[in-house]
């Protein structure tokens, strides 16, 4: 039996996922802009006084320190799905190196050899007229690390 995507999510993946989709919208920040102007427009009733300045200061404050965790949050769930679609492409792929599956696991180390070595592939490339040159060799230990 086929399960919709939100079942799978946990009650803060569910809020996280519903406040990025509404906080996203036009409305949303139209919504915002209009608080920011009524805020300024109270402020000669308020003499522009030290807790008038206040009250915009903590909301907005309040606001930024809670979105910076629902956007992370969101954040690692669409990259987590990213990684794992680039991953069934290398898969399936014929020719394809599928020691490349999973990179975003190794340390900067690696990583920038393998990035050296398709680098080198490129330069051939542009040097030659033929145009494409194939695969890189990319040698991947069983632990990972590039040799």
């Amino acid at each position: 039996m086929a399960t919709h995507a939100s079942n799978h999510l946990s009650r803060f993946g569910r809020l996280a996922k519903w406040a990025s989709t509404t906080t996203g919208h036009a409305g949303t920040f139209v919504l915002a802009a209009t608080v920011i102007v009524l805020w300024g427009l109270t402020g000669p009733l308020f003499g522009f006084s030290d807790t008038w300045q206040l009250v915009i200061n903590t909301a907005t404050t309040i606001v930024t320190f809670l979105m910076v965790f629902l956007i992370q949050n969101t954040q690692n769930r669409d990259t987590i799905a990213m990684q794992v679609k680039l991953d069934e492409i290398i898969r399936v792929v014929a020719g394809a190196h599928s020691r490349l599956l999973d990179l975003e696991e190794m340390d900067e180390k690696e990583l920038e050899e393998i990035r050296r070595s398709y680098e080198r592939l490129a330069d051939r490339a542009r040097r030659d007229e033929a145009g494409d040159l194939g695969q890189p060799e990319v040698a991947v230990s069983e632990t990972g690390a590039s040799r």
